[in-house]
């Protein structure tokens, strides 16, 4: 499996660089939404479909 790579920093949450996207084999995903999470971690239903949380509570689209 490749590394994934990352598109352009548009910002940070939590110290962690949000990217405008991620690029995983053939797959691009962009960034979205901030996810809702508390001590516990970051529920997953809040994940849709074509969707990737990624730590720090980011979720990234399914680009079209």
């Amino acid at each position: 499996m490749n590394k994934p790579q990352y598109g352009r920093a548009i910002g940070s949450h939590l110290g962690k660089p949000i990217y405008e996207s991620i690029q995983e084999e053939e797959t691009r995903y962009t960034f979205d939404r901030l996810a809702t999470c508390d001590a516990e971690g970051c529920p997953l239903d809040q994940v849709k479909k074509n969707e990737l949380l990624v730590n720090p509570g980011l979720i990234y689209k399914k680009a079209s």
